[in-house]
């Protein structure tokens, strides 16, 4: 059930990310929503933390910056991943990013 709830939450911030944070579209209504919620979770599950090694010697040189840069990378990825899901750039990427993180950080402490 928490799993469930934690779901719900991340797909209400990706709701709150797509229709705030200009630059960032989708097409599919909540069909898409729903599968750019399960890719993101997989990539802060799975590749983000091996990524996150990987670069570690350059997040500590920039201190801690260059994990802005990584997540925006991530959430850019994602368009390539979903179809309907689309990110303008990189700056709208690195605020799309930025924002889904502390939504999905603020639904996740309400629930």
């Amino acid at each position: 059930m928490h799993s469930i709830l934690k779901y719900l939450g991340t797909v209400a911030a990706v709701f709150l990310t797509v229709n705030l944070v200009p630059g960032i579209t989708h097409t599919g209504g909540w069909v898409t929503i729903l599968l750019v919620a399960i890719v993101w979770s997989v990539i802060t599950i799975v590749i983000r933390p091996i990524l996150s090694i990987l670069t570690l010697p350059i997040t500590i040189i920039t201190f801690g910056l260059f994990s802005l840069v990584l997540n925006a990378f991530l959430f850019y990825a994602m368009s390539w991943i979903v179809p309907g899901f689309a990110v303008a750039g990189f700056w709208p990427a690195l605020i799309g990013a930025v924002a889904l993180s502390i939504f999905a950080w603020l639904i996740h402490k309400i629930l």
